[in-house]
C-alpha cells in the first residue's frame, strides 16, 4: 500500500466541531428520551403494590421498589419531566430580565446603570440559599414560588455580560449613526444590538439550566418547593433519608444518580453550545 492508498484508508477522525455536534446531540437524545418515557410510563408505576415493597433493584424493577411497592423507575422518570419542566421555566425567566436589565442599564443613561447594577451588586452579595428560601416561602412554594425564586436569584451574572457586550457595540459607528437619525434606544436595541447580543442570551439560558433544575431540588428536599406528595426529585431524596438506616440505599441513589446526569448534561450543552457560537472555535 502506497503513501496516499495509506492516507485514504486512515481512520476517520472527528475535528472539534463534529465531536461538539455530536454532544449536543447526544444530550438532546436524552432529553427527549427522558420525556418520552416519563410520558409512555404515565400513572403506571405509581400505583401501590403492598406485595412489591422494598424490593431491591432488578431486570423488571431497575431501580428498585419504595416502602409502597411503587416502581421508583417511573416515580424517577416523572420527577425529571417535572424537574425538566421547572427549570426550563426559570431559566428562560431569568434569561429574559437579565436581558431586559442589561440592555436598559446600557443604554438608558447614567441613572438607570447605577440602579441596574446596584441591583447586581446587592443580589450578589446575598447569600445565595437563603434568597431562594426566602422568596419561595414568600410566594407560596410550589411550581411558581421556585420558579420565581430561581428567577429574582439568577439574573445577576447574565446581566453584567449583555450590559457589557451592549456598552462595547454602543461605541461602534453605525449605533452613533442611527441615534443621530433619531432613532429611540428601543428601536436600536431591536434592530441592531439584540443580534449581537443572542449568542451571549443563548448561552447563559442553556447553562442557568443546572443551576435552576439543582436549586429546584434543593428546595424541594428543605421543604420549601413541591409538595411531599409530587414525585419531584427532591421529595423523592427527602423521603429516602427515612429508609437508608433501613438498608434501602436505592431510594436514594437511583434519583440522585439521574439528577447528577441530567445536571451534567445540561451543563455539556451548553458548554458545547458556547463553543459553537464562538467565532474563534465554531471552525476547529
Amino acid at each position: 500500500m502506497n503513501q496516499a492508498d495509506a492516507i485514504y484508508w486512515k481512520p476517520w477522525q472527528w475535528d472539534r466541531r463534529t465531536r461538539t455536534l455530536a454532544q449536543v446531540a447526544a444530550c438532546l437524545a436524552l432529553f427527549t428520551t427522558i420525556f418520552l418515557m416519563a410520558w409512555l410510563h404515565g400513572d403506571h408505576g405509581l400505583t401501590t403494590h403492598l406485595e412489591l415493597r422494598k424490593q431491591a433493584p432488578s431486570v423488571m424493577h431497575p431501580f428498585g421498589t419504595d416502602w409502597l411497592g411503587r416502581d421508583m423507575l417511573a416515580r424517577t422518570l416523572k420527577g425529571l419531566r417535572i424537574s425538566l419542566g421547572i427549570g426550563m421555566g426559570a431559566a428562560v425567566c431569568s434569561s429574559i430580565l437579565a436581558l431586559f436589565l442589561g440592555l436598559s442599564a446600557a443604554l438608558l443613561g447614567r441613572k438607570v446603570d447605577t440602579v441596574v447594577t446596584w441591583m447586581v451588586d446587592a443580589a450578589m452579595a446575598s447569600p445565595h440559599i437563603v434568597l431562594l428560601i426566602l422568596i419561595s416561602f414568600a410566594c407560596g412554594g410550589g411550581p411558581k414560588g421556585i420558579i420565581l425564586a430561581v428567577t429574582l436569584s439568577h439574573w445577576p451574572g447574565l446581566t453584567r455580560v449583555i450590559r457589557a457586550e451592549v456598552l462595547q457595540l454602543r461605541t461602534s459607528d453605525y449605533i452613533r449613526l442611527s441615534a443621530r437619525l433619531g432613532r429611540s434606544p428601543w428601536w436600536i436595541a431591536r434592530h441592531h444590538l439584540l443580534p449581537h447580543v443572542l449568542p451571549q442570551f443563548m448561552v447563559g439560558l442553556l447553562l442557568l439550566f443546572p443551576h435552576a433544575i439543582l436549586h429546584a431540588a434543593g428546595l424541594t428536599f428543605l421543604g420549601f418547593g413541591m409538595s411531599p406528595h409530587t414525585p419531584a426529585i427532591g421529595a423523592l431524596l427527602s423521603e429516602s433519608m427515612r429508609y437508608l438506616s433501613m438498608g434501602l440505599w436505592w431510594l436514594a441513589v437511583a434519583p440522585g444518580a439521574a439528577l447528577v446526569v441530567t445536571v451534567k448534561a445540561f451543563d455539556v450543552l451548553g458548554t458545547n453550545v458556547k463553543l459553537l457560537l464562538n467565532p474563534r472555535t465554531t471552525r476547529e
